[in-house]
């Protein structure tokens, strides 16, 4: 069977997909992405350039719509060249956020397309506007639907779609519901486990326990979307309540999603400045090698997420695997996983006091909480279980290799 993957950064949320399909042989696969410096076992990867930038000057509406077409195009040479070369493949997948899915059918009008359709932008109801609702102008609206252009083309022109959560799905046009499957990647729950006698030791040297009093939050990068400067102004009260708690912060300082604060500084150097934290109790690590990650978690003894309405990250599953108690933001990603009192704690996104007193209280209340650990982790078994997960993934591109729509 010939597959061809498209996705920027390759291989993306296909590259468990693509593991499970090299071991189980007979498949000749294509990544195509911007990436030059990965290699994929058991597949050929052909990244493409982009052959120019985005017209200077251009309608700042219409600067993603460019920045997408450019995408698309040289994604679709790419495809050409496979043609030309004689490739045709039985099905193409492709992550739609960046514009790489949009000339697919032009160059292969008959070959089925599977995309992987993560968030749809919309001005209400989602991150736009979120904490702060007098942001939500008639300009960023219309920027916010154009900004959808390239998603609802994709939309259009695909057989089948895919999105990690039934949330995710929600926020796309009803109109397109019926294609759209829900599959998440999955967590290896194998991997990701409870681990009563856990230890990591941080680069400052300060080496953490199960047994200690660890308060831990994770995010890519550090900012308003994933609610850091809430957890920042809700650290003071929390330390002064409990004075053996130790803080863990994992992510960098870059921008994932938002803006940066504009002044130069980062979101972290920012918050510092305005909430200033003993660093022997808080500490900061950066970006962690995965180990590291998964033993931070597993010596957490309260593990903070907060999101606004937007795509939900992989590692509040993975901390809830890891038998964590998660105080989550009252969100509707959260909420999907997290039901408040069974399987976690949820408090409101925008209020740092009643943060800081939930967190006091669970922590307060750990020997009583054992259940909800538990329960967090049966839920993450049942639902996003790798294994599970893949078997659904790859049950649906075998329908769509075989046309069976």
């Amino acid at each position: 069977m010939r597959l061809v993957f498209i996705h920027q950064n390759l291989p993306g949320q296909f590259r468990h997909m693509a593991r499970a399909l090299a071991a189980q042989g007979g498949y000749d696969m294509v990544f195509i992405g911007t990436r030059t410096d990965r290699q994929i076992p058991g597949a050929r990867v052909m990244p493409y350039r982009l052959h120019r930038t985005v017209t200077k000057g251009i309608h700042p509406y219409l600067v993603r719509a460019e920045n997408a077409v450019l995408h698309g195009q040289g994604a679709a040479r790419q495809l050409v060249t496979l043609r030309d070369g004689g490739f045709r493949p039985d099905l193409i997948i492709a992550h739609s956020g960046w514009g790489e899915a949009l000339f697919i059918k032009d160059v292969f009008p008959s070959v089925p397309l599977l995309i992987y359709s993560e968030f749809y932008y919309t001005a209400r109801g989602t991150d736009v506007g979120f904490e702060a609702p007098e942001a939500l102008t008639l300009d960023a609206a219309a920027r916010t639907r154009m900004r959808a252009t390239h998603i609802l083309q994709s939309l259009v022109a695909c057989d089948r779609a895919l999105t990690p959560t039934a949330w995710q799905k929600s926020v796309h046009p009803p109109l397109f519901h019926p294609r759209i499957d829900v599959i998440h990647e999955g967590v290896d729950t194998g991997v990701m486990t409870p681990d009563p006698t856990a230890t990591v030791t941080l680069g400052d040297g300060m080496t953490l326990r199960a047994q200690d009093e660890v308060i831990t939050y994770v995010a890519r990068n550090l900012e308003p979307y994933r609610g850091f400067h809430i957890v920042m102004r809700a650290l003071p009260a929390i330390l002064e309540a409990r004075p053996a708690a130790r803080v863990v912060i994992v992510g960098g300082d870059d921008v994932s999603y938002g803006q940066a604060p504009g002044d130069g500084r980062t979101w972290r150097e920012t918050l510092l400045s305005e909430v200033p934290l003993p660093a022997d109790r808080v500490i900061f690590t950066g970006q962690v090698p995965y180990d590291t990650f998964r033993r931070i978690l597993q010596v957490s003894s309260v593990h903070v997420y907060l999101t606004y309405p937007f795509v939900l990250s992989w590692s509040m599953l993975e901390a809830m695997s890891c038998g964590c108690l998660v105080v989550g933001s009252d969100t509707p990603p959260v909420r999907e996983v997290v039901t408040h009192g069974e399987t976690g704690l949820l408090t409101s996104f925008h209020d740092p006091d009643a943060l800081a007193a939930m967190v006091i209280d669970a922590l307060a209340r750990s020997a009583q909480l054992t259940p909800v650990r538990a329960a967090a982790r049966h839920t993450i078994i049942d639902r996003y279980d790798r294994p599970t997960c893949l078997r659904q993934q790859l049950d649906l591109i075998g329908r769509m290799a075989q046309r069976a729509l």
